[in-house]
């Protein structure tokens, strides 16, 4: 278990923020159009007493390794304490095995209660419209989560039941207590070498890039091998609203994709590329590799997901994070995610069991366990340590957003193949085999195509 800092605390309110689930390089298969599978839900009373339930078992699968799990390690044995009839077996598996097999595993009588799916057509809505999860709206009216969890948290685990949208209609999985964005961090050694303040502005940051280059440095470690996504859609963050960003990824016809700042987020990404300030040769950079550079002080910045770059204890402080405000100054936007989709499964024979633990997940303790586990809180107040200078920018940003109402969810929950789409045209834009505005009608042309698979 990490050990929890002893030095003064200073209190941050985390704002209620937009959440999803963090996105993997692998999905699960695209869910099949056509007629949609009958919808679980709980028949019969609920109960909220876990301590009447009698000795229960309950198997949780998630994918959460290194600090990750040893806060869910942390929460499991907070709640065994407090319930004492109550064992969780926990089984932790490699993210791309279990995203993998989780329909199959969910489908057998003795798989686990509760597990991790990522947000999006691609895996929950594929769980869901398989009958293999539970709905959970009567779960959200015994334990009142429409006050814990807030609508645009709730959007990105819905769906209508007869799942021909997203960001609507019933509740399929529930968010914890941690949050994880897309914004840009910055080695705070080589900046304090190059004299340069971490910027607080697009140009500022382009300023910084310019000095890096001319100082011999890299300005952005990168590669595009693999998920390169995340530089195009913080990007695209600073360009785009989060009404259009949201109705976009959500169905919304009138909103096209020449409409939501991915082509000004493309332009930039390519004139990056073609000035230098990308890894040399990062279409051979493998992802792991990518961050394994940057952590080495090969590069000034990089755009990444919170919590990705795995830092100790001893390494807060070495990275500081931004998140960008709007180019056209009006707040900030930015794309953000619980780490998971908490789901039940449908052959699950103490569900009310496994809710209560979904409900502590969202709970205060769970959100003051994540920062002291130096993770982002999600939900409710925690106390972050003073010491702790990486979480706190990042705590930082995630207030931004929150105040600004600009979370937006994760892209490629679009379609089912919205991700391998813009992985492979990224890749071809910086080989010079396509344009910006290809790459934006590409994606439009495959929501176009999703949809329609949907109406069918």
């Amino acid at each position: 278990m990490t050990q929890q800092s002893t030095a003064p605390r200073t209190t941050r309110r985390m704002i209620t923020v937009l959440a999803g689930s963090l996105v993997a390089a692998s999905a699960l298969a695209a869910c099949a159009p056509g007629s949609s599978s009958t919808t679980n839900t709980h028949t019969g009373e609920i109960s909220t007493d876990v301590a009447a339930a009698g000795d229960v078992t309950i198997k949780v699968s998630d994918f959460w390794g290194g600090t990750e799990g040893e806060w869910m390690d942390d929460l499991i044995a907070r709640f065994e304490d407090t319930y004492p009839n109550v064992t969780i077996e926990r089984t932790q598996e490699d993210w791309g095995q279990l995203t993998s097999t989780l329909n199959l595993q969910l489908a057998e009588n003795d798989g686990p209660d509760i597990a991790t799916a990522n947000n999006g057509w691609s895996s929950l809505g594929t769980l869901a419209k398989g009958g293999l999860v539970l709905n959970l709206d009567p779960y959200a009216d015994a334990y009142g989560w429409d006050d814990v969890i807030p609508s645009t948290i709730a959007r990105q685990n819905e769906f209508t039941t007869d799942f021909s949208t997203i960001g609507s209609g019933s509740l399929f999985s529930t968010p914890v207590s941690r949050v994880s964005l897309i914004g840009i961090y910055y080695n705070t050694a080589k900046l304090d070498e190059l004299g340069i303040d971490p910027p607080t502005t697009l140009d500022e940051l382009e300023a910084a890039a310019a000095k890096a280059k001319s100082a011999g440095e890299i300005p952005f470690a990168y590669g595009s091998q693999d998920s390169p996504t995340a530089l195009l859609l913080a990007l695209q963050a600073l360009y785009g609203t989060a009404d259009e960003i949201n109705d976009f990824t959500y169905g919304d016809t009138s909103v096209s994709a020449d409409d939501i700042g991915l082509l000004e987020a493309a332009e930039k990404a390519e004139e990056w590329n073609e000035k230098g300030w990308l890894t040399p040769d990062h279409e051979g950079i493998d992802y792991q590799t990518a961050v394994a550079n940057f952590l080495d002080g090969k590069g000034l910045f990089r755009f990444e997901y919170t919590g990705s770059l795995g830092l100790t204890d001893e390494q807060q402080g070495d990275f500081g994070y931004i998140q960008l405000p709007q180019v056209s100054g009006d707040g900030t936007v930015g794309v953000g995610a619980a780490p998971a989709a908490m789901v039940i499964s449908s052959k699950s024979e103490n569900p009310d069991v496994a809710a209560a633990f979904l409900d502590f997940l969202m709970s205060e303790d769970a959100a003051q366990a994540s920062a002291d586990h130096g993770l982002i809180p999600l939900l409710a107040d925690a106390d972050i340590p003073a010491d702790a200078a990486t979480l706190q920018s990042e705590a930082a940003g995630a207030a931004a957003l929150g105040e600004s109402d600009g979370f937006v969810p994760y892209f490629d929950w679009t379609s089912a193949t919205m991700l391998d789409t813009l992985t492979q045209q990224l890749q071809m834009l910086y080989a010079g085999q396509t344009s910006p505005q290809d790459l934006v009608d590409a994606v439009q042309a495959d929501r176009d195509a999703f949809l329609a698979d949907l109406a069918q």
